[in-house]
């Protein structure tokens, strides 16, 4: 991709994240997704690393290499349009050198942004010390910076999704983290695993910047988030979830009651599939 282009394209992503409505992401895995959701008219694609994970044959919480998590990106971004963001864990690697390897790897994957988590493990014990994260993100900001890039860095914690310490504390240590992020050059500031209003109300005054939340059955509604200020939500690994769901549905129809309706109902046209790829099978096959 051109570095130019590249760049208007991140600076567009950043916008984004300033209204005036908020930022929806169903998080895409593979190009026909993301293909799929920039027909349905959405501003940029961002990819989840669960889902991209599980489609490849690995289990989520970096097992996936750097490496295979960027092909599928850049697959993606040089298949679509709008501005491509990538789920990139904890950046695949403990040191800031190992962000500015990755950051390099990404934008000349064509990505303009990318999430980074602060752990690198499945637990507590994985978490990282606040100034070693600090120091990473102003690496990953660094770079990008020095490549022409305004590179949309969504800084994340996960004090709440992985209850990490005292839970009268959780907050605080949220907060605490994500301002540091934030000073440190984040330009989106992500708190999966909090949903109830009163704390996502509080966290957006907290921190005084673009905030991210993960969609959750317990999240309020978009129209009410929307109004508390939050900036941007994202689905995650649940767009493809939802899909595997509906795999399964009809694996059991198909197995146990000898039936193919469920297939049938709301699938989308072989035709209307072959054309958006088609549109862009040279990018997408480069």
């Amino acid at each position: 991709m051109d570095i130019r282009k590249q760049a208007e394209k991140a600076e567009q992503f950043r916008k984004l994240h300033h209204g005036p409505r908020l930022l929806l992401l169903p998080n895409a895995w593979d190009v026909v997704s993301a293909r799929i959701l920039e027909e349905c008219g959405h501003p940029a694609i961002a990819t989840s690393s669960a889902a991209v994970a599980f489609s490849l044959g690995y289990p989520d919480g970096q097992r996936i290499s750097r490496e295979e998590m960027l092909e599928v990106a850049g697959r993606i971004a040089r298949a679509v349009d709008v501005p491509v963001t990538a789920d990139l864990e904890a950046g695949y690697g403990t040191s800031a050198k190992d962000m500015v390897e990755t950051v390099e790897a990404a934008i000349a994957a064509g990505v303009i942004g990318m999430n980074l988590e602060d752990v690198t493990g499945d637990g507590e014990s994985s978490f990282v010390d606040r100034p070693l994260q600090v120091e990473k993100i102003r690496a990953i900001c660094d770079t990008a910076r020095s490549l022409g890039i305004p590179f949309v860095l969504n800084a994340r914690t996960d004090v709440y999704l992985l209850a990490i310490g005292p839970e009268a504390t959780r907050f605080e240590r949220t907060v605490e983290r994500l301002r540091a992020y934030r000073d440190a050059g984040a330009t989106c500031l992500f708190a999966p695993g909090v949903y109830d209003r009163e704390t996502i109300s509080k966290l957006v005054k907290a921190v005084a910047a673009p905030v991210n939340i993960l969609a959750n059955p317990a999240c309020p509604a978009i129209a009410e988030l929307e109004k508390m200020g939050v900036a941007r939500v994202s689905a995650g690994s649940g767009v493809m979830r939802a899909a595997l769901g509906l795999v399964r549905r009809i694996g059991k129809e198909m197995f146990e009651s000898r039936s193919c309706e469920t297939m049938f109902a709301g699938s989308i046209p072989h035709s209307e599939l072959n054309r958006m790829m088609m549109r862009r099978a040279s990018g997408a096959n480069a």
